[in-house]
Parts: structure tokens; C-alpha cells; sequence
């Protein structure tokens, strides 16, 4: 990948990081609001159903420590069997919110996978129209007179033929074995049987056009001869 795209999808990660803070932000701001407006709330309540002091039934007068303990005790037990509806308000929105992250995050792998896919696509495309250019040079080079071999001319050739193969290869283009193995339809296109005491029925004997591999995925079938 370019240093370019890698700049650009480090951008939309920030700006997609940047929309996930605000959207938090703003949750936390409403969620604060209403909980000011629920204690408002609670507090005129309070005082509008505050009951009115009756005089006691017994005349023995309660130590005012134990009825601190008692009120203690009884406001323990309305806190527990109240529900709080600001706190399942907080659970909701916490839920809600960490559903949209993960589908977030889900979007996010899919569209990079589909994004590598579509580059190693094209990739494939541009090294198999090299291909050709491959053929031509080991052909030229096959056709080199014995004596001129040595030449500066083939010498040049060579080298270039081989810079040539070496950046293929570094790229994941190797080529595919061939003669001498048996015939497999997944990596040999046989377009002709041939006759060949060295080698038995089914066995590739002849190759006609070299075939490559680009990482695990076929990008030129060889062309072969296959003994009968």
C-alpha cells in the first residue's frame, strides 16, 4: 500500500476516533443534566409529601442514637428496593452505545479486507500483463547463436531478463513446476498428448508456456504436453 493510502486511512481512523469521543461526550452531558433535573425532582417531592409530626404513643422517650441508627437502616432498605430509573437510563445508553462501536468496528475490518482484496486484485492484473514481456526475453535469449552468447548484446539481455525475474519474485510471482510432474488441472493446461519413453501415462513431459504463482493463487496456468 502507498504511503499516500496509508496517510488517508490513518486520517479516517482519527476522524472516525474524533466522532466516537463526541457522540460519548454528549451522552455523558445529557446523561449529568438528567440526573440534576431527577434530584430537583426528588427533593420538591420530599418536601410536598414530608409528613406531619404526630405526637408519640408511648410515653418512654427512644435514645436519639438508636433512631439515628434506625433511620440509617430504613433509608439503606428504600435505597436498595427503589429502582433507580436514571441508572437503567445509563445502562440503556451504555448498551446502545457499545452496539454502535462494535458494528463500527465490524465496518471498519470489512472495508479494509475489501480494500486488500481490490489492491492485491489489481496487483495481479499489472503482473500478469509482465508476464508476456518474460516470454519474449527468455525466447530472444533462447535464440541467441552459441557463438554470440558471450556477447556484450546477450550479456545485457541477461541481466535484464534476470533483474527482471528477481522483482517479480520479490513480489510473490514464482513459477509454476511443470515437467517431470504429474498432470494437476489446478496448475497445468494441457493442449497436447506426447509420446515419451522417459516418463509414464498422466506426466506432464513437455512445457509450451511457463505458468506463475502469485502468493497461493494461480495467475498463468502452464501450457503443457502430457504422455497419453
Amino acid at each position: 500500500m502507498s504511503e499516500a493510502k496509508k496517510n488517508a486511512s490513518a486520517k479516517g481512523e482519527k476522524a472516525m476516533d474524533k466522532d466516537k469521543e463526541e457522540v460519548l461526550e454528549n451522552i455523558m452531558e445529557e446523561l449529568e443534566q438528567e440526573a440534576k433535573d431527577k434530584e430537583k425532582e426528588a427533593s420538591e417531592g420530599d418536601k410536598e409529601q414530608e409528613p406531619k409530626e404526630e405526637p408519640a404513643e408511648s410515653s418512654e422517650e427512644k435514645d436519639p442514637e438508636d433512631a439515628k441508627d434506625e433511620d440509617k437502616k430504613k433509608g439503606l432498605f428504600n435505597k436498595k428496593e427503589k429502582k433507580n430509573p436514571l441508572q437503567e437510563k445509563v445502562d440503556e445508553l451504555n448498551d446502545k452505545v457499545l452496539r454502535q462501536m462494535a458494528e463500527f468496528e465490524n465496518f471498519r475490518k470489512r472495508t479494509d479486507k475489501e480494500k486488500a482484496q481490490q489492491f492485491e486484485l489489481g496487483q495481479s492484473n499489472i503482473l500478469e500483463k509482465l508476464l508476456p514481456i518474460v516470454d519474449n526475453f527468455e525466447r530472444g535469449l533462447a535464440a541467441v547463436p552459441e557463438a554470440e552468447k558471450d556477447g556484450a548484446f546477450a550479456d545485457g539481455m541477461n541481466k535484464i531478463y534476470k533483474q527482471l525475474v528477481t522483482e517479480l519474485e520479490n513480489l510473490g510471482v514464482t513459477p509454476i513446476e511443470a515437467v517431470g510432474k504429474e498432470f494437476d488441472p489446478n496448475f497445468h493446461n494441457a493442449v497436447m498428448q506426447v509420446e515419451s519413453e522417459e516418463y509414464g501415462s498422466g506426466i506432464v513431459a513437455q512445457e509450451l508456456q511457463k505458468g506463475y504463482m502469485f502468493h497461493d493463487t494461480v495467475l498463468r496456468h502452464s501450457m503443457v504436453g502430457v504422455t497419453p
